[in-house]
């Protein structure tokens, strides 16, 4: 059997999700413990493939050091202001201010003040996926969503938007 951590809530279903190599089951109040280990045993194969996902992302940033993280950061900075520049440029828009962020489960995020956060860990992708992210943000700046006329203009700026998306998984 598979460790998990439960958490019990006034929900009508048991859910079960996996992050950062941990599987949490949500259910409602009062659900035993026989109803919830059949439920992790039916869905095995998915648990375990998600699992293993989730450790080897984990795992591609357990070798670097805080020298390491510190170092990447400020390259971060420097691509990410740079870049972001040259893109909306070319787009024609404008935004704040670009902030680097050590966030794991998503690589990029555009506030309604225009600012826009971009994690360290992209640093460790290809340039075609960092461009993207990038594109895919500056987006925002337009549609805060992801609306069929979001995906037109990312289109618009980057046809294949679709192959380089694929470098981050």
């Amino acid at each position: 059997m598979v460790n998990y951590v439960t958490v019990f809530s006034d929900r009508r279903s048991i859910s079960l999700t996996i992050k950062n190599g941990v599987l949490t089951v949500r259910a409602p109040f009062g659900t035993d413990k026989n109803t919830i280990q059949k439920l992790i045993l039916k869905h095995e194969p998915w648990v375990l493939k998600h699992l293993e996902k989730s450790r080897e992302k984990e795992g591609r940033f357990n070798f670097l050091s805080e020298k390491d993280i510190a170092q990447i950061k400020k390259d971060a900075k420097i691509y990410f202001e740079s870049q972001t520049k040259i893109f909306s440029e070319i787009m024609g828009l404008k935004y704040g201010r670009i902030k680097i962020t050590s966030a794991k489960t998503r690589f990029g995020s555009c506030s309604s003040d225009k600012n826009i956060c971009f994690s360290y860990r992209l640093m460790l992708y290809p340039k075609e996926a960092r461009e993207y992210v990038i594109v895919h943000e500056l987006c925002h700046l337009v549609y805060m969503n992801h609306s069929k006329k979001f995906y037109s203009l990312l289109e618009k700026y980057m046809p294949d938007y679709k192959e380089r998306k694929r470098l981050l998984k």
